[in-house]
């Protein structure tokens, strides 16, 4: 009874925190540490685990949080001030008692400069959590397709081993009617033995990657990820104009610079407004006493308007502090524009790579993996009836290999490529 609450209650957390998900936003709800493998198959199952857990990404969020809260600070008036007063000993003067309040407020247009300032930098943080949340999901997106790219890799030398232990038995048979050589059944049994060698290699490196995941995933070290699913997608060429285009314009670093930027300039106009004084308006309140006697005479009580003034004198503090809010200001300009040159460059490489996978892609998938696989098959034939040796066999399967391994890389950069290109953009690319 107790296990089917326990699952019950799980998977409403689940749904909860993937709707927080979908909504854009993230969400402080701790999901259980057990999870099911199987969720790990496709990408989307991957990106919406990472999104709901990866301690990076929550943190990014609650500075989000925390500049936002900055907000209603910057546009409160300061505390009002209370004072009071009493007379312990007597005296000639009327007073008994006094209580006064005086309410500051900043001169016309400093708290609007400030909130702005402090909307702006709220933006901006936004903005840095939206830069976290792509640049985590690129790195899911890589992890993924470098495991996928395993995963087959995996799967054809595993294919290839088999077809080398084929050839050897054919060799062996040939040898044993006498129509081979003895060194070709030792050629064969040395590939084969460097096909297991390949294997164990790839084999080997499914430990270090599934821990990338596993630190993006925020998943115990224990935890163990299944082969992900083999999932197709279109070749989509990109027009890099609009590629660049979308850079500008959604690229949430950038963005994120253009709002501090703006909070700079409020920033510089918060400090012209430090040479005008800030205002007081209040009132005291004196409680009267009569002469010589403890009657208080509420008749005689007083209320006085009080106005006060604060003296901006010191003029070099206020003129540094404008020099400085300048400055500021001029570093997040030229910073937006290194940082613009920067992703450009780093776009136009990408995008050439991305364009250089689908070329390859296509001429291994249309010429030479048919090309390899029927000189394969045409080598075998060829060798059992005896018109070429065994090297020229183990060279058309060496070339299927390559040709094989060569086409699921270009297919993995591919979409690792495409990838860095969301991340850079800011949204998403192509056909999935």
């Amino acid at each position: 009874m107790r296990t089917g609450i326990s699952k019950i209650l799980a998977a409403v957390v689940v749904v909860l925190a993937q709707c927080a998900v979908a909504m854009g936003e993230p969400n402080n709800v701790v999901l259980p540490v057990t999870f099911e493998p199987n969720q790990f198959l496709t990408l989307k199952g991957y990106t919406s685990y990472a999104e709901a857990h990866n301690a990076g990404l929550k943190s990014s969020y609650q500075q989000w949080v925390a500049a936002t809260e900055g907000v209603v600070q910057a546009k409160s008036l300061p505390d009002p001030q209370l004072t009071y007063g009493y007379y312990a000993q007597e005296s000639d003067a009327r007073e008994k008692q006094m209580v006064s309040v005086m309410q500051i407020f900043p001169w016309f247009g400093k708290i609007d400069a400030r909130t702005e300032a402090a909307a702006k930098n709220a933006d901006a943080a936004k903005q840095k959590y939206q830069a976290v949340r792509l640049l985590l999901l690129n790195e899911v997106k890589s992890g993924f397709y470098e495991y996928s790219y395993l995963a087959r890799a995996t799967g054809i030398a595993g294919t290839n081993l088999d077809l080398l232990k084929r050839f050897e038995e054919i060799t062996k048979t040939k040898y044993i009617a006498a129509g081979g050589g003895h060194p070709d059944v030792i050629r064969a049994q040395v590939e084969t033995a460097r096909m297991e060698d390949v294997l164990r290699g790839l084999e080997q490196m499914r430990e270090p990657t599934v821990s990338r995941l596993r630190a993006a995933l925020n998943l115990p070290a224990e935890a163990n990820l299944p082969w992900p699913e083999q999932e197709d997608f279109e070749l989509a060429p990109l027009d890099y104009e609009l590629l660049v285009n979308l850079l500008r314009q959604k690229n949430p670093e950038l963005a994120g610079l253009n709002f501090e930027a703006m909070a700079a300039k409020s920033k510089v106009n918060l400090a012209e407004k430090s040479f005008y004084p800030d205002v007081g308006v209040g009132l005291q309140f004196e409680q009267m006493r009569r002469p010589g006697g403890n009657t208080q005479d509420s008749g005689k009580d007083a209320v006085l308007l009080l106005f006060s003034l604060n003296v901006p004198l010191w003029q070099d503090n206020y003129r540094g502090e404008q020099r400085q809010a300048a400055a500021e200001a001029t570093s997040i300009e030229q910073q937006k524009v290194e940082t613009e040159n920067n992703i450009l460059a780093k776009a136009a490489q990408v995008y050439y790579e991305y364009n250089d996978s689908i070329r390859k892609i296509r001429l291994y998938r249309d010429k030479l993996l048919p090309k390899a696989e029927e000189l394969l098959l045409a080598s075998e034939t060829a060798y059992r009836g005896g018109t070429i040796d065994f090297l020229s066999l183990i060279d058309a399967q060496r070339t299927l290999l390559d040709y094989r391994l060569s086409y699921q890389r270009a297919l993995a950069d591919n979409r690792q490529k495409l990838a860095e290109l969301e991340m850079l953009a800011g949204t998403e690319l192509g056909s999935k």
